[in-house]
């Protein structure tokens, strides 16, 4: 199990990994060695989730999440294996960890007495000028 928060624990077998190819430069060492990790995770199935943070979580997730809720992660940027299986599943965590906060509510203010009396000033001034601009009337 992979204590996440105080109340959320992920069983390591809802934790797909599988190695590929890491891309761009690195010479031949690049071409022999799959150390780029793709980490999947059943969001939408998991069962140590919540709803709510399970919802959250898809959200923030976004272009790595696919169809089925499965929230794809790759990382490559190191040259060893093991420390791209850290990277990968450091950012799942994370990402799990955001998702478990709950938004705050809005609280609905009301404008203040002075911001009232300068729009309503402010419309006065506004009102004049264009009365300004009218014909004269035909007296």
């Amino acid at each position: 199990m992979i204590q996440v928060t105080p109340s959320i624990a992920i069983d390591e077998s809802e934790i797909e990994e599988s190695f590929v190819r890491a891309s761009g430069p690195g010479g031949q060492h690049v071409n022999k060695v799959s150390s780029a990790v793709q980490l999947k995770f059943d969001a939408r199935r998991s069962r140590a989730l919540p709803n709510d943070v399970a919802i959250r979580l898809m959200k923030l997730a976004g272009s790595r999440l696919t169809q089925d809720g499965v929230i794809v992660i790759v990382a490559q940027g190191q040259r060893s294996q093991k420390r791209n299986r850290e990277e990968a599943l450091e950012r799942l965590l994370e990402m799990i960890r955001e998702a478990s906060i709950p938004p705050q509510k809005r609280r609905p203010t009301k404008p203040t007495k002075a911001s009232k009396e300068r729009r309503l000033a402010s419309k006065d001034r506004r009102s004049s000028v264009k009365a300004g601009r009218a014909r004269p009337g035909s007296d």
